[in-house]
């Protein structure tokens, strides 16, 4: 082949920004989408899942492929960077750079055609991964790799990275997996790609313009460096690093989609994908196997591969202390067999019998001191199989642990050698003072996954990392083996890559680029003409974070707020569209800065304190109000974010600061100060509850508290719980259990007594002697909710006073309100620290089903014998947990239908807030109210939460939600359980409130008249 015909490498980086402002004109006047340069945007923006930070020049946002292709011309005509990006939960640094971000995941997400019958199916690059597959389900049909952010990760970012997982040990990587791929390059070749056989490129090669210009260099770079290629790329089946040379040779057939996997949006934009689909399993069976360290299993892996396994994945003694430390995956953790790490295997078949024989010959064949469990059924498969997944999260922010970070968290070597590269690689973490880092990963192929406590805050840190990356990069290579076995190179290992394959091959892979990306303007910076890996840090040697003073005391994150602003790793999990709860008001609105992960970023920034930042206003920051605006405060993160970001506490404190001093919006007044109004209306709540139902005055009130005017005003109870009990004349029973304190929230005093009294009952049917506090109380719940926290800290100091005797004897606490009872087990120690009295509240508050279970597990609960649906309380489930309640329900016969839904979208205050209404409602649409109407009518309703109970009271169900109180009361009559809530006036009782009101407007205007 002629040099002439091999393309110029690029050889550096473009150094002239565009003129954003004028670039955002043009993308807003020419993009079908939604185009943001505002600060927020470029904030959520800046970081993905890596070490690395760099601003975006602004993110597009396009609704169809054909505006995305519109988009890259638009930054063509202006020279302006490009990043197409997907779930953005890249380790390496791929996903962010100072570029215009398209973002495909909102709109951009469709299955275009399905072909069963051979298997395959076109896509466009936003679709997540499980919904693909969801969708594929019903062909019995499947994607085949999986990685671990399977619940979030796009199909576009799959291709990008060349994406394995676990399933990869038996479908390979997404190289292995495409048929075709259609790809713009920057200059605005549109073009369908594959393998090509040898006439079709010979008429390629032939034809005028860019393609032939595209395929006579693509042949050129084969013919010039297919021995080199054949020599030092590493036989091994997790070789991701560099670009995909291989897939041009002969034995690949010429297939330029593979050539173009991997390569992390540095050559061309993809706008749609072939897949190449598997059928789904039948049956499958996962053994586990115990061993004494970590380097004995990975010895064992060879032996193990002879039996063919789906899936083969290492875990170490050390990520199971972290999961057990961080309470993560509890059940699953009690199945493991004995020993101190494990290898997972994943055995597949088309029956249930041969998987079985599969897996007692592999039990059979290992050693007599490996000890084993194995599970054939897909709930104790899925427990443990999350084990593995939370590798991530699990190795990250580990109390009392430095923080561990990305780095050199990828690499990948020849099977038959891994034990010895672990004991290598344990060796290396000695010499430079790591201690003993947790690995795993996917040991069937010889990938090994890590978090390094590696201090990126000083130059000395700095420089010892880059020493210790450089020393386990040339240990790698020495064993044949990749940097990257699966997260791909970006900048984290770009500068490294000449270790690896030499620089001659270097230069082919800056050729290659020079080919599709002359200009360099595709992530520049990424893979060739790489950044240093210590450049770009987000935190850095000179990272100095503004240190605010707070009210939350963040006794996790060392009391400072910059540290629990830095808490998230990326992993995206609030991204997923199912399963736990975080995060709903990302998935009604699929937007970055809507999610956990958004909003965290927003709030890194704000304290960030780099020149750069786009946030620069401290807590009076509208970028972050906005962002956080929506969050729903339903502390499912709490739970469900691998790193425990608690972004409801986070709201919380900003709120506080930012309208510190100033007018607060109208709901933070009538909602926030509710249960110091609804003790006013108890004067009179007959009156106001007839107010409130004449069309004009609710519509006033509603306006006047900014409340959403779709919302209909809950109805007041014309006796409050606490009204009955000092009526009913206190104390009844024998008591033998003891004393209890049952607590008279404002949602169960004021608008349900009903529940009050149902628990009252049956206490003392359980031997409690219960107790009601005879002053009024509050939690302090919805002056935490919007921020103002002074108030709730002296609210909460008035609730001590008033238990502190009962406190000091060890009396329980019962909490009918999730949300008040997560209050007394979470917020109250952060708001005050270091108060014996708040932690004896925090340790003596207990659940009804709890306070149950603990202290009468021999009393024979009434039994109802019904079917139920039971929507969990978000609180509930990030605090307290649901197990108990779960339990109870079963001992008295309920067939408990524990909805794996989310969030009910009313979250207290936030569905009642004006503007809020669409986003609660699809919250509730989500998974809830549809699960509600398709329960018969013979089958229960059950929510505990007030707010739970009133989206689906208030969403036209005909359905009134039960606590779980009533179900039990009810069952110690006899009778079928039914809600008794306080009914809205009739018609006729509105005419004398309505005239007084008028009456008072009248009276109103004429005396604004008079003072005129």
């Amino acid at each position: 082949m002629d040099p002439v015909d091999l393309p110029l490498p690029v050889v550096r980086r473009p150094r002239q920004r565009p003129d954003a402002a004028a670039l955002e004109r043009d993308l807003r006047s020419r993009v079908d989408g939604e185009v943001r340069f505002d600060a927020g945007t470029r904030a959520a923006y800046s970081t993905d899942a890596s070490n690395y930070r760099q601003v975006p020049v602004g993110v597009v946002v396009p609704r169809t492929v054909e505006a995305a292709r519109e988009a890259v011309a638009v930054c063509r005509e202006h020279g302006a960077p490009l990043l197409s990006r997907g779930g953005g939960t890249s380790l390496a640094g791929e996903c962010c750079n100072t570029a215009v971000v398209l973002d495909w995941t909102k709109y951009c997400d469709r299955l275009v055609s399905v072909d069963v019958r051979s298997r395959r199916c076109v896509v466009e690059p936003g679709i997540v991964l499980d919904d693909l597959n969801r969708r594929l389900a019903a062909h019995g049909l499947m994607y085949g790799p999986k990685p671990a952010t399977h619940p979030n990760c796009t199909i576009g970012g799959m291709i990008g990275n060349n994406s394995c997982g676990s399933t990869a040990q038996a479908y390979g990587k997404v190289v292995d997996n495409l048929h075709r791929l259609e790809v713009l390059t920057y200059d605005g070749v549109r073009m369908w790609v594959g393998r090509t056989d040898d006439g079709e490129l010979r008429r390629l090669t032939a034809t005028d313009g860019r393609v032939g210009e595209l395929y006579r260099g693509m042949t050129a770079l084969r013919d010039r460096y297919a021995g080199l290629v054949r020599e030092r790329y590493p036989d091994i089946p997790r070789r991701v690093s560099g670009y995909n040379l291989d897939s041009l040779l002969p034995e690949h057939g010429f297939d330029v989609a593979g050539l173009l996997t991997g390569s992390e949006s540095t050559l061309v934009t993809v706008l749609h994908a072939e897949l190449a689909l598997v059928p789904v399993p039948q049956h499958s069976a996962l053994v586990v196997l115990g061993y004494e360290d970590i380097c004995q299993a990975a010895d064992h892996v060879p032996a193990v591969l002879r039996h063919e396994p789906a899936a083969l994945e290492g875990v170490d003694h050390q990520l199971i202390h972290f999961e057990q430390k961080k309470h993560l995956n509890p059940d699953a953790l009690k199945e493991l067999p004995d020993g101190r790490a494990y290898l997972m295997v994943q055995l597949n078949g088309d029956t249930r019998e041969e998987v079985e024989e599969r897996a007692r010959a592999l039990i059979a064949a290992k050693p007599d001191d490996v000890d084993h469990t194995w599970y054939d059924d897909p709930r104790h498969i899925g427990e443990l199989w999350r084990v593995r997944e939370s590798g991530l999260g699990a190795t990250a922010h580990v109390p009392g642990q430095p923080d561990t970070w990305e780095g050199w968290e990828d690499s990948a070597v020849p099977v038959d050698r891994l034990g010895d590269y672990l004991r290598d690689l344990k060796r290396l973490y000695e010499e430079f003072d790591y201690g003993h880092p947790s690995v795993y990963g996917h040991f069937g192929h010889g990938c090994v996954h890590t978090r390094i406590p590696f201090d990126l805050e000083s130059e000395e840190g700095i420089a010892r990392m880059r020493a210790f990356v450089e020393r386990a990069a040339d240990l790698v290579v020495s064993y044949g083996g990749s940097l990257s076995g699966e997260h791909g190179d970006g900048q984290a290992r770009g500068e490294l890559l000449e270790k690896m394959f030499g620089p001659e091959l270097i230069e082919g892979f800056e050729r290659l680029k020079g080919l599709f990306d002359p200009d360099n303007r595709m992530n520049p910076g990424k893979i060739v003409v790489p950044y240093r890996l210590d450049e770009n840090l987000r935190l850095g040697a000179h990272h100095l974070p503004w240190e605010p003073g707070t009210v939350f005391s963040y006794p996790h994150d060392d009391g400072k707020f910059s540290r629990a602003a830095t808490r998230c790793v990326g992993v995206g999990k609030c991204r997923s569209s199912e399963g736990g709860v975080m995060c709903p008001s990302y998935r009604a609105t699929r937007e970055e800065e809507h999610s956990t992960r958004g909003r965290a970023r927003l709030l890194f920034e704000m304290v960030n304190n780099e020149g750069d930042s786009p946030v620069t206003d401290g807590w009076r920051s509208d970028a972050v109000h906005d962002a956080l605006d929506l969050c729903l405060a339903c502390k499912g993160c709490k739970t469900d974010c691998p790193v425990n970001v608690d972004m409801a506490t986070y709201k919380a404190e900003f709120l506080h600061h930012h309208y510190k001093g100033r007018l607060r919006p109208l709901a933070h007044y009538s909602m926030g100060w509710l249960p110091a109004l609804a003790r006013a209306v108890a004067l009179a709540p007959r009156t106001v509850n007839a107010l409130a139902s004449v069309p004009w005055t609710a519509r006033a009130a509603k306006a006047l508290g900014g409340v959403a005017p779709e919302r209909d005003v809950p109805v007041f109870a014309e006796q409050r719980f606490t009204d009955w009990w000092r009526e009913r004349g206190g104390p009844r029973g024998d008591g033998r259990r003891g004393e209890v304190v049952v607590w008279p929230d404002t949602f169960t005093d004021h608008f349900h007594p009903a529940v009050g009294r149902a628990a009252v009952e049956i206490l003392e049917a359980a031997g409690f002697r219960v107790k009601v506090p005879d002053r009024a109380v509050c939690c302090g719940l919805t002056w935490i909710s919007t921020g103002q926290l002074a108030v709730a800290r002296r609210v909460l100091r008035h609730t001590l006073d008033v238990l502190r005797e009962d406190l000091r004897r060890g009396t329980p606490v019962v909490g009918l309100e999730p949300s008040c009872t997560a209050v007394f087990r979470a917020d109250a120690v952060e708001l005050l620290p270091k108060d014996p009295d708040v932690e004896r509240l925090r340790d003596r508050t207990r659940t009804l089903a709890e306070l149950l279970l603990e202290r009468a597990d021999d009393w024979r609960l009434p039994r109802v014998d019904a079917r139920a649906v039971v929507q969990r309380h978000c609180h509930q489930y990030a605090v307290m947990g649901f197990d108990a309640d779960r339990e109870i329900l079963q001992r008295a016969g309920v067939d408990a239908d524990v909805l794996d839904a989310g969030c009910c979208g009313l979250a207290g205050n936030f569905g009642f807030e004006k503007g809020h209404y669409d986003v609660s409602m699809a919250c509730a649409e989500a998974g809830l109210l549809p699960a509600v109407r398709q329960a018969d009518d013979s089958t229960l309703v059950l929510a505990d939460g007030f707010s739970c109970r009133t989206q689906v009271d208030q969403a036209g169900t005909g359905r009134t939600p039960l606590h779980l109180a009533e179900v039990l009361a009810a069952g110690l009559h006899g009778r079928e359980p039914v809600a008794d809530r306080p009914a809205p006036p009739r018609r006729r009782a509105l005419l004398p409130p309505a005239a007084a009101g008028a009456a008072l407007l009248v009276a109103g205007f004429v005396a604004r008249r008079l003072r005129a």
